[in-house]
Formats: C-alpha cells, structure tokens, sequence
C-alpha cells in the first residue's frame, strides 16, 4: 500500500479520484472459504461507512444512493478484513456472509449452486443447538450433559480414530475422523471458542 494513500489513522484510504465516476470495484471473497461472492462498486462514503459499521456497503449505480447488501434480505455481509490492490484503486474484501450472497438465492453471484457445505457452517449449526436446544437434536442432548460428557466423548472418538489407522478400511477411518472432528468443535463451543481461534495459534507457530 502506497503511505502517501493511507488516512491519518493509518486505515487505508483508495484513489477515488482515479476514475471519473469516483468509484472503485469493490470484490467481495468469503474469508473462510476464498469463494469470490460478488463485485460492487464503493465511493468514498460507502467505504466509510463499511468501515465504520463493518458491514459491507456499496454504491447502487442504478438506484443512485449507498446500499447495504442484506438491508433488505437481512442477509449482511460482515467485514473481516479490508486489502488494497497494488495500484490502490480496487478493494478486496474478506468477509462472512451471513446468508446467500445473490439475489438468485445462491451463496455466489458468479454461479447459481446450492450454499456450500463448511466447517463454518457446521460450527453455526453447533452454535445454534447450544443457543436454541432442540430435544430431537443429538448436539443438544450433549450440551445438555456437559462438559465432561463432551469431553469424554472427544476421547473416545479419538481412540476409536486411531484404532481404524491401523487397518485399511478407508470407510470407517474417514468416518471416525469426521466423528472426531465434530465433537472437537463441540468441545470448543462448549468452551466458548472457535475453530478460528485455535487456527490463529497455528498461524503464529508458522511463523
């Protein structure tokens, strides 16, 4: 990012002035999965305000006036993290869409595709079962029992995950690795964390 177009704050600050239209493109990419959502276009109050309310906000060509996306669908787009291009004159926003994107129903507006399935989609459902328990719902039930029982659960599946890696029926270990990994993210939740937490401790071992 070029200094001379950062804001006094040292937030970034795009060369609206390059085009005539004083827009910029404004690239939306779901920031778990890196599926490119939808393009829009962002003026300068636009940006301000999907900065300031960290919800994704552009400038209706059509409708002449700001918009922002879900404000009529309820289906928001949150801010996550806000990049420049080279040239600083297109954004790329890394967000998390809070339902489908298109106005076609779809997750994307460049295919019309069922909502992919995701990790993050998981953890929301096991977010809502400890939010809204349901007595027919397995997560629930286990919520309902506990942390200890949540936590002797993950040691069972994980014996059991590794007691399949020594034979090679590659049904029944991606199946107990998938029974491994859900109750680990129960775990989580039940301690009031997120996959994303344990991903950012990852991040700075690589480091």
């Amino acid at each position: 990012m070029n200094l001379k177009n950062k804001a006094k704050d040292g937030s970034m600050n795009p060369d609206f002035s390059k085009y005539n239209d004083g827009l910029v493109p404004a690239i939306v990419q779901d920031n778990n999965t890196g599926k490119v959502l939808m393009l829009g276009f962002m003026n300068k109050e636009a940006f301000t305000q999907t900065q300031k309310e960290g919800k994704v906000t552009f400038y209706s060509r059509s409708k002449k006036r700001l918009w922002t996306k879900g404000e009529t669908s309820g289906n928001f787009i949150f801010v996550k993290n806000i990049l420049p291009d080279c040239d600083n004159d297109t954004i790329l926003i890394k967000a998390k869409p809070t339902g489908p994107v298109c106005h076609t129903g779809a997750d994307t507006c460049f295919n019309e595709i069922n909502p992919t399935f995701t990790l993050e989609t998981l953890e929301e459902t096991i977010a809502d079962r400890k939010a809204n328990p349901n007595d027919s719902s397995y997560t629930s039930s286990l919520f309902a029992k506990g942390i200890n029982k949540i936590s002797q659960k993950v040691g069972e599946e994980a014996v059991e995950l590794v007691i399949e890696s020594k034979d090679d029926n590659q049904e029944k270990f991606l199946n107990e690795a998938a029974d491994l990994l859900y109750h680990y993210l129960v775990l989580l939740q039940a301690k009031k964390y997120r996959l994303d937490d344990v991903v950012k401790i990852l991040m700075e071992r690589h480091k």
